[in-house]
C-alpha cells in the first residue's frame, strides 16, 4: 500500500476520528505488527498540536501464550502500576485510537471459562474508572490488515496480495481514495446520518418487531424520549465532535433494559474474544437472553451472557441498510467494526448514556432507572439481511415501516 494514502488515512484518523485538540494528548493502542501505521498515526497526532503520544503496543500471539500457561489466579491479578495508569487517563482524558488488525481466530481453543474469569476480576477493578471516563473524551476505532486476519478474508490469495487487498477494501469503507477530501465526504456522511436519526427520533416509538424468513421474529421496547445517534458524536462538556467508529453505516439506540422477547438469527460470523463464531440464535424472554444455538463455539456464547447482571440484557438496537458499501462490497472481514455496518445488528451488555438526553447530569443510578442496561460486555452481532423487515410501533398506537427487505422504508 502506498505510503501516501495510508498516511492519508491516519490523518483522517486523528483530524474526524477523534479530532484531536490542541494541547491534549492521544493514547494509541495497536499491534507490534502494524506499527508502520501506528507510527504515521502518532506522527499526525503531534502535527495536530498533541502534547504527548502513548503508545500501547499489543501482540495477540503472546497474549494467548499468557491465556494457556498462566493459572486463573495469575490471570486475575491486576497490578498497582495497571491502575495507576488508568487513573491517569482518567484524570487527563487523553484522545484514544485503536488501530483493529487482530486475526479473527487467533485465540481460538483457548479454554472460555478462563478467559471468562479473568475479565471479570480486572473489569471489578478498572470498569468505576472507565465509568468516570464515559463520555469525556474522544475516542475511535480504525483498522490495518495484519498478514493473518487478511488470509482470514481472502484465504485464496498470497499472503502480500491479501494484505493488499484487504488495505484497499478498508480504505473504501472509510471513504479514502486517492484523489478525494476524507473529510468533505465524511462530512456528508454525517450529515445523511443525522437526517436517519432525526426521522425516527420524530417518530416516538415504544418499540420494534423484527421479522425474517430465517426464523428471526423479536420485539423490542424503546425508552421513552429516548434518542437516535449516528456518525459523529458531540462531548457534552465541550462540545467537540467526534467519529467513535470508521467506518460506519449504523443508526442506533439503546433500548429499555429487561423489555424484549423472541428469537433473533445472526446473519454474520461473529469474532468474539479470538474465536470466530459462524452462525447462533438467541432467544429472548422477559427482556433476557434465556438460551443461545450454536453449531460451533456455544459454550462461549453461553459465558458471555452470563459475565454479570447485564451481560444477557441488550444495550444497543442499530439500523443498517443491505444496500450498503460494506454490504454490497462482498467482503465477509470477520471483524465486527466493519461487519456490523454490513447489516442490522444488536448488541449484549453495556448500552449508550448519550442516548438519553441529559445524561451528562444523571447518576449511573437515574440512567439505569431510566432504562439504560450496564455491563462489562458489548458485544455486537448482525442479524441484518436482504429479507429482514423492521415495523416501528409508536406511543399513540401508529404503525410505520422502518425496513423492508433489508433496507430503509422511512
Amino acid at each position: 500500500m502506498k505510503k501516501t494514502i495510508m498516511r492519508k488515512y491516519a490523518k483522517l484518523a486523528v483530524q474526524k476520528g477523534v479530532n484531536l485538540q490542541k494541547g491534549q494528548g492521544a493514547v494509541i493502542q495497536a499491534s507490534v505488527s502494524e506499527h508502520e501505521f501506528a507510527e504515521m498515526v502518532a506522527e499526525e497526532a503531534y502535527r495536530a498540536g498533541a502534547k504527548w503520544v502513548r503508545m500501547e503496543w499489543t501482540d495477540q500471539a503472546v497474549t494467548r501464550l499468557h491465556y494457556r500457561h498462566q493459572t486463573v489466579t495469575e490471570l486475575c491479578k491486576v497490578a498497582d502500576w495497571t491502575v495507576e495508569k488508568m487513573k491517569f487517563t482518567a484524570k487527563e482524558l487523553p484522545c484514544m485510537i485503536h488501530i483493529a488488525s487482530a486475526d479473527p481466530d487467533g485465540l481460538k481453543g483457548i479454554n472460555p471459562g478462563k478467559m471468562q474469569k479473568a475479565m471479570i476480576a480486572q473489569s471489578k477493578v478498572f470498569k468505576p474508572i472507565q465509568d468516570e471516563m464515559e463520555n469525556k473524551y474522544q475516542w475511535t476505532i480504525v483498522a490495518a490488515p495484519s498478514k493473518q486476519w487478511a488470509k482470514k478474508v481472502f484465504p485464496g490469495e498470497r499472503t502480500s496480495t491479501a494484505v493488499e487487498k484487504l488495505w484497499a477494501e478498508i480504505l473504501r469503507a472509510v471513504r479514502i481514495s486517492e484523489d478525494n477530501d476524507p473529510v468533505a465526504e465524511w462530512d456528508k456522511h454525517n450529515q445523511n446520518l443525522r437526517e436517519k436519526c432525526e426521522k425516527l427520533n420524530a417518530l416516538d416509538l415504544d418499540y420494534v418487531h423484527y421479522q425474517a424468513p430465517n426464523g428471526t421474529d423479536f420485539k423490542c421496547w424503546l425508552i421513552p424520549g429516548g434518542t437516535w445517534h449516528g456518525g459523529c458524536d458531540t462531548l457534552a462538556a465541550t462540545g467537540v465532535d467526534y467519529n467513535p467508529n470508521m467506518p460506519s453505516e449504523e443508526v442506533f439506540t439503546s433500548p429499555l433494559r429487561g423489555k424484549c422477547e423472541g428469537t433473533v438469527v445472526s446473519t454474520l460470523p461473529l469474532s468474539y474474544q479470538g474465536t470466530v463464531i459462524p452462525k447462533f440464535s438467541m432467544d429472548f424472554k422477559d427482556g433476557k437472553a434465556v438460551a443461545v444455538h450454536a453449531e460451533e463455539h456455544q459454550e462461549l456464547l453461553e459465558k458471555m451472557i452470563t459475565m454479570d447482571e447485564g451481560a444477557a440484557m441488550l444495550g444497543e438496537l442499530a439500523l443498517v441498510p443491505y444496500d450498503s458499501p460494506i454490504s454490497n462490497s462482498g467482503v465477509l472481514f470477520y471483524n465486527t467494526l466493519f461487519d456490523e455496518n454490513a447489516a442490522c445488528h444488536i448488541a449484549m451488555g453495556r448500552g449508550f448514556n448519550e442516548t438519553i438526553p441529559g445524561f451528562a447530569d444523571m447518576s449511573k443510578e437515574q440512567l439505569k432507572e431510566k432504562g439504560i442496561n450496564d455491563s462489562m460486555i458489548h458485544v455486537d452481532f448482525m442479524i441484518g439481511s436482504a429479507e429482514l423487515d423492521v415495523t416501528g410501533y409508536t406511543r399513540d398506537g401508529k404503525v410505520v415501516p422502518i425496513f423492508r427487505q433489508g433496507n430503509w422504508a422511512l
